[in-house]
């Protein structure tokens, strides 16, 4: 009769935690409403990922005023990181710069609260040790397979990115390589442009990623291709993107590979 008891009553409490679960709010922070944070933006809209309340921030306030009146969803803008995270939310996600980054990952972190990071040359020479801090594939895939092998020993690591000059912003009539040498030093010459480089340097570690970045006026979409020579074999892969109609520095995969990794952290919580 007393386990009875204790099983009715343990049923209960599932039930009753269940029927509050779904009245919590399930909120969404983005930091940065440019290209990416507005395709995001408007995916939690549109209902592709489960969200009740979006919680806007840029540095430059009209941007997120903009956007936060072009969706249906409750929004709210605030004015600084420290007031979004005030809010509570299940998830932030970061579309602004590296030094956005810099500034709040660790504050983010400590209060809990799922980190996206989409400018992950920042975190090649930052110290940030936390499970709530994630970085989606961006403009490539094939992630799992690379670190894999580079746990049991890369013997070469490329990355070749071949974009139109008005990506890189230059004017080049033939094609050229601009840069080729280490992924940290990429980032820092290319912040805006090769976020790739900076999400495939992390998956070879500790191998060392040689970048080479090439200038060419025949292309209209951002290419990436990859050389992993290890231990037991090679691997080629090839990535023809689109860029993002509003921003040419980036691909429109960036944006939802974010949003991919923030529909399954959402399932997760």
């Amino acid at each position: 009769m007393v386990e009875n008891y204790y099983t009715s009553q343990k049923e209960k409490l599932l039930k009753d935690f269940d029927k509050a679960a779904k009245h919590l709010k399930k909120v969404i922070g983005i930091i940065g409403c440019g290209a990416i944070g507005t395709v995001i933006a408007k995916a939690l809209d549109n209902k592709i990922v489960d969200c009740d309340k979006v919680v806007l921030y840029d540095v430059v306030e009209e941007k997120a005023e903009k956007l936060g009146k072009s969706l249906s969803i409750e929004t709210v803008m605030v004015r600084g990181v420290d007031e979004m995270i005030g809010l509570n939310p299940s998830v932030i996600i970061e579309a602004a710069s590296q030094q956005a980054v810099k500034d709040y990952a660790n504050k983010i972190s400590e209060r809990n609260i799922h980190l996206i990071i989409l400018s992950v040359g920042a975190l090649l020479d930052l110290d940030v040790k936390s499970n709530k801090i994630h970085i989606p594939s961006g403009a490539i895939g094939g992630l799992d397979a690379i670190s894999g092998a580079a746990l049991a020993g890369l013997n070469e690591a490329l990355l070749t990115t071949r974009k139109n000059p008005r990506s890189l912003g230059r004017s080049d009539k033939k094609e050229k390589i601009v840069y080729e040498g280490p992924a940290e030093e990429a980032v820092k010459i290319y912040p805006k442009n090769i976020n790739v480089a900076a999400t495939l340097a992390l998956a070879v570690r500790p191998a060392e990623l040689k970048v080479r970045i090439v200038s060419d006026p025949k292309v209209t979409r951002n290419v990436h291709e990859i050389k992993i020579k290890w231990k037991y074999g090679e691997m080629l892969f090839k990535f023809m993107n689109e860029t993002h109609p509003e921003n040419p520095k980036t691909s429109a995969l960036a944006a939802w590979s974010a949003i991919n990794l923030l529909k399954n952290l959402l399932k997760e919580a």
